[in-house]
């Protein structure tokens, strides 16, 4: 008998055959949803006002198609208050707005701080991944509540002080229009840490969101739309340098009756042993130009760097005062990382400018509470 012969002869292995076919199927999965992120990625690159109209987009449809899973529970997002007990009704008005997948205690070492000083304290909660101007609009909606016969200041943080800026110049206090909102005016704005010119951070989206889809709500649903109840995604393409949102935000003239503050943070501060090193080195060469030159070094890392998320120049804004810089990251400029830490270094800045918008001498003029007034 030929070898051919023999080998016809023997049993066939089911099993063999059966991997082979999964390893091709599961290959073929793998190939094919490379395939639809790289082109994904490739168009969205190319065109991100296209992807933020498609996920809004969607964000609206799920809505329409989903009305129960998709709404909020009661209490989660709006205007909320956050002073321990009950202030002079004649105490200044603060609210304050979170930033991009905040988780919920940025504020809990400023709110004592803004308490014991004399103020109002208010949260604004949104859905923090839908576009910007949508919670903006979401923050005129709820500004109504807040009582007509004393200013308020608002305080953005990272995200939220691009929901701020929308809010005042769009809604509020837009120039050569009525405002398109009742309520009280605002005293006085102030931004901590917010990417005004955009950040780079926002290209790690797809990481973000998928982060957001894994874990439950800020109402503690954990379901397939957990994290698309607080939107799609729209709100990190506003955040990209250059996009539509920001050039439109940019080109909007900001009301000259609202004062504005801008505080940044920068992680990268020269310790004092490499500072008394630069001053050695400069004295032994006797060369001004180079101590001079090592300390512009030194300075530019650290202003590129910024506070880890935002860089220095991307705090900037046009005909606002420079930003007050402060050394911490974009978290550590508000919140403690341990109860033991000292108090966040943009805290008293906060405080002092506060106060001196809410002294009488400070106060807005001219404004009312109507929306036919401005």
């Amino acid at each position: 008998m030929s070898r051919v012969g023999f080998r016809a002869l023997l049993p066939m292995n089911p099993t063999g055959s059966r991997a082979r076919m999964w390893f091709r199927l599961i290959a073929s999965l793998v190939f094919l949803s490379v395939l639809l992120a790289v082109s994904w990625t490739w168009w969205a690159e190319s065109d991100p006002q296209a992807e933020r109209e498609l996920r809004v987009l969607v964000q609206d449809q799920l809505h329409e198609w989903f009305p129960e899973e998709m709404g909020p529970a009661s209490g989660v997002y709006g205007l909320f208050p956050r002073s321990a007990k009950a202030p002079d009704g004649a105490a200044p008005g603060v609210i304050l707005v979170h930033g991009l997948d905040e988780p919920g205690n940025i504020w809990d070492d400023l709110v004592p701080a803004l308490e014991e000083a004399g103020f109002d304290v208010w949260e604004f909660r949104y859905p923090n991944d839908q576009g910007i101007d949508r919670s903006a609009d979401l923050l005129a909606e709820h500004w109504p509540q807040q009582e007509t016969d004393r200013p308020v200041m608002l305080i953005g943080h990272s995200m939220g002080g691009l929901v701020v800026r929308d809010f005042v110049s769009r809604l509020r206090h837009p120039e050569g229009a009525d405002p398109a909102v009742a309520g009280p005016a605002v005293a006085g704005v102030i931004l901590a840490g917010t990417p005004n010119q955009g950040s780079e951070w926002a290209r790690l989206r797809v990481w973000l969101e998928l982060r957001e889809q894994l874990t439950p709500g800020m109402d503690g649903r954990f379901s397939l739309f957990a994290g698309l109840r607080d939107g799609t995604g729209a709100a990190k393409i506003d955040l990209r340098p250059g996009s539509a949102f920001l050039r439109e935000l940019d080109e909007r003239q900001w009301p000259t009756r609202v004062p504005v503050q801008i505080i940044g943070g920068v992680l990268l501060e020269p310790p004092p042993s490499m500072t008394a090193g630069l001053e050695s080195i400069g004295g032994e060469l006797v060369s001004p130009e180079l101590d001079n030159a090592l300390r512009s070094w030194w300075s530019d890392i650290g202003d590129g760097l910024g506070d880890g998320v935002v860089p220095v120049a991307s705090l900037t804004l046009q005909d606002a005062p420079p930003p007050i810089l402060v050394p911490a990251s974009h978290r550590g400029m508000l919140a403690r990382f341990f109860a033991s830490d000292p108090e966040p270094p943009a805290i008293p800045h906060i405080i002092d400018i506060a106060l001196g918008w809410a002294a009488p001498e400070a106060a807005v003029p001219g404004e009312g509470s109507e929306v036919n007034q401005r």
